[in-house]
């Protein structure tokens, strides 16, 4: 290869002459903050969740050699990214971390950049880079194109530190263009799940599962997609290898056969039968046809899973028009009849069990049992046999015929492991092994009993710290996390009242009568700061309908915490001015704040790193919430 051939020279190039860089000024990594990266995610949302399953699955290959996996779009912003929690800090200075900014313009020479322009997979090694703050990674990426043949983003694998050697890399390469292929064929099949799909591969045993090329057509034979194997190889030897000259045409053209021929090849199915189609390159290819999703006895299934999916109340119930919430009812109603675990995340008392319960009973599994566990709860004693069961005479003090454990009861319903986190070690390893074989082993027993199982877990414990820790395994983590739901605390949500109305009503069900909240009362629950989330709300509310006569909630019958006027969210804000004396408040920039102040505005601030959000949720200017950022030392991403 010349010198003018090499991808890493052009980009050197174009740093000087076109972007005016230089490579003696080291340049920090530029993030973009957090209301900047939504913006960019919100453009290839549908794309991110297909990526996402590819990602975590190449993640499980590399992560043990210590690599990071970056999605970004068109633009080389980082929209996703996988990595060891454990290197945080040093990942976010070496610019792998979402937000990320990795366009060529202002990051120089790197992987990502230099694959945007020259749309190929390459490895920027080391000295590679253009910018010296770079020089340590070695990254590996592959260009990203979507159903239209319209460029999207870059998968890149990196690491912080690799042999010297460029060629080490070569298995990187390998598995991030596969990956790649990967997640562009899964992503085209999921848009085109309307139309039949021909696969052709130069491989009989292969074109089943991972056929090379893929073409999108309609019944009467038209392309109307066509991916980047199919644009490769179908139109090799033109200047404009683009979806142009496929798209639009038609099968009996590219391939010289009619339409009888095509269909029937879709009638042979998944058959050892194989057709062979040329193009006008005279390359033959063993092919198949797959049907629309819809077609045939599909169509019913299909129906019915729209049904599910847009009729959930005990979903829709959980929150009013809170964006965060309304985004997770959404995936929720996606998964609820998928034979994928989920995992909750959120604070102590923001409604992870609710959540489960609202799975089950939105799902076809809503006949079967719902079973919770409370894996921190459970003395350790007693959980393997509350768990797995037992057969009778396993040890002293059991049921003198046994006893069916919860996994088993849960069979055909929902097991829901809260606080997984705190499950013992040894334990894990047996849950693994159920998830895995699809069988527990009762205590003293010698035959497996099998199990249908669907898991939602929940913690408000960073696993992935654990997993660092050692204190979690990597492997079960893995297999229950098939898909995480991040339920945002009480305090962030902008839908309080609606919660606050809601839990009201249940509590007052309870006691056989209804209720009603004075305007006061209303205004301090949306405005308290509800550090025990929706289970400290569903106290207060219990404690408020006890202390009134007629269900009419006043001020007067609130705990005596909620009328403290420092426990409002911007009274905890201005609670260290007001807590000095006036005089004392000019002596000092930085009068001392409280931890709650500090921790109220820092949340509000990292949900999305948003000063005019921030500054909305709390009724206060811009300038006040800046003066406030100065005052607790809070820095923004960007400054760090």
């Amino acid at each position: 290869m010349g010198i003018n051939d090499d991808p890493i020279v052009r980009s050197w190039r174009r740093c000087v002459t076109d972007h005016g860089l230089d490579p003696t000024r080291a340049q920090p990594a530029r993030v973009l903050e957090g209301w900047q990266v939504r913006e960019h995610q919100e453009q290839i949302e549908s794309f991110m969740r297909v990526a996402r399953a590819g990602m975590e699955q190449l993640y499980k290959r590399v992560s043990p050699l210590g690599y990071v996996l970056l999605l970004t779009d068109a633009q080389g912003i980082t929209v996703d990214c996988i990595g060891n929690d454990q290197w945080d800090r040093e990942l976010r200075r070496s610019g792998l971390c979402l937000g990320a900014d990795w366009n060529e313009s202002r990051a120089g020479t790197c992987g990502v950049g230099t694959c945007i322009v020259e749309r190929a997979p390459l490895t920027c090694h080391q000295e590679d880079h253009f910018d010296a703050t770079h020089i340590g990674l070695t990254c590996t990426t592959a260009p990203l194109f979507d159903p239209t043949g319209e460029f999207i983003g870059v998968l890149d694998i990196s690491a912080l530190t690799s042999p010297s050697e460029k060629p080490s890399q070569h298995l990187a390469r390998h598995m991030t263009v596969m990956y790649a292929k990967m997640v562009e064929d899964a992503n085209f099949i999921r848009h085109f799940s309307d139309r039949w799909i021909l696969r052709l591969d130069v491989d009989w045993a292969l074109v089943e599962v991972s056929g090379e090329c893929l073409l999108a057509f309609d019944v009467d034979g038209v392309i109307v997609g066509a991916n980047t194997g199919a644009r490769r190889l179908l139109c090799a030897g033109r200047q404009d290898q683009t979806v142009h000259p496929l798209v639009g045409s038609t099968l009996p053209r590219i391939f010289k056969v009619d339409m009888a021929e095509i269909w029937h090849m879709s009638r042979l199915g998944t058959t050892s039968e194989r057709t062979v189609l040329s193009t006008h390159l005279h390359e033959l290819f063993y092919a198949m046809v797959s049907p629309p999703r819809h077609f045939g006895s599909k169509l019913v299934r299909g129906l019915a899973a729209a049904t599910v999916q847009a009729d959930c109340p005990a979903l829709d119930n959980l929150a009013g028009e809170d964006g965060q919430m309304q985004r997770l009812i959404d995936q929720a109603k996606r998964l609820v009849n998928k034979k994928v675990n989920i995992l909750l995340h959120g604070e102590t008392g923001t409604g992870k069990e609710l959540v489960a319960r609202a799975l089950h009973d939105s799902s076809r599994r809503v006949n079967g049992t719902f079973v919770a566990v409370n894996c921190a709860s459970i003395p350790e004693s007693l959980i393997e046999s509350e768990l797995f069961g037992y057969v009778a005479g396993s040890f002293t003090g059991g049921r003198s015929k046994g006893a069916r454990g919860l996994i088993q009861q849960s069979s055909g319903g929902t097991l829901f492991l809260d606080e997984i986190g705190d499950m013992p070690m040894p334990l894990q390893t047996r849950l693994l092994r159920v998830l895995s074989e699809g069988e527990v082993m009762p205590l003293g027993s010698e035959k497996p009993v099998a199990v249908d199982l669907t898991v939602v877990a929940a913690s408000h414990r960073d696993l992935r710290r654990l997993i660092a820790d050692g204190a979690f395994r990597e492997d079960l983590y893995y297999r229950l996390c098939g898909a995480t739901l991040h339920l945002p605390p009480l305090r962030l949500r902008s839908d309080k009242r609606y919660v606050v109305e809601r839990v009201l009503q249940q509590e007052a069900q309870q006691v056989g009568g209804s209720a009603k909240l004075s305007d006061e009362a209303a205004n301090l629950l949306v405005t308290y700061y509800w550090p025990g989330n929706i289970r400290q709300l569903r106290n207060v509310l219990r404690y408020a309908l006890a202390m009134s006569d007629d269900g009419y909630i006043e001020a007067g019958h609130l705990p005596k915490e909620l009328l403290a006027d420092d426990h409002s969210a911007s009274a905890l804000i201005d609670a260290p001015v007001r807590a000095q004396h006036p005089k004392d408040v000019s002596k000092s920039d930085h009068p001392p704040a409280s931890p709650d102040a500090q921790r109220l505005l820092s949340s509000l601030l990292q949900r999305c790193w948003n000063v005019t959000a921030a500054a909305q949720d709390l009724g206060i200017c811009r300038a006040t919430v800046y003066r406030r950022m100065k005052r607790y030392n809070i820095v923004s991403p960007t400054q760090q």
